[in-house]
């Protein structure tokens, strides 16, 4: 019975090692030298320059928004488009009311002008 955990055991005992040996071999091999740029965080391409809790533009969100509105539907669609067959006019119509979904958020975006290149 135990021998049938044997192969978990290992895939388990080589997943620490691919881990944790790159780890411990660079922190043993790779020279110590800090210096104030290596220690510095890096924002973005440049230095940080005002209070961390600032106001973020309202575009900001908006295009994070209208990245989940076309990941979720790539996300859903492809596997949809393969089982269309077999979930028959149940799915159908589920996949319609949560693309209508989507599309109010995209109206949303479009009339607050996210769409718009500046």
């Amino acid at each position: 019975m135990l021998e049938n955990y044997l192969p978990i055991l290992i895939f388990i005992i080589l997943g620490f090692v691919f881990g944790i040996v790159p780890v411990v071999l660079g922190r043993l091999v790779a020279p110590y030298r800090p210096d104030s740029d290596k220690n510095s965080p890096y924002e973005c391409g440049f230095e940080a320059f005002e209070d961390s809790r600032m106001k973020f533009d309202v575009r900001y969100y908006l295009v994070a928004i209208l990245f989940i509105i076309f990941d979720l539907e790539i996300a859903f669609l492809f596997p949809w488009a393969v089982v269309l067959k077999d979930i028959g006019v149940f799915g159908f119509m589920a996949m319609f009311v949560f693309l209508a979904i989507l599309v109010v958020g995209f109206i949303y975006e479009w009339k607050k002008g996210a769409l718009e290149w500046e």
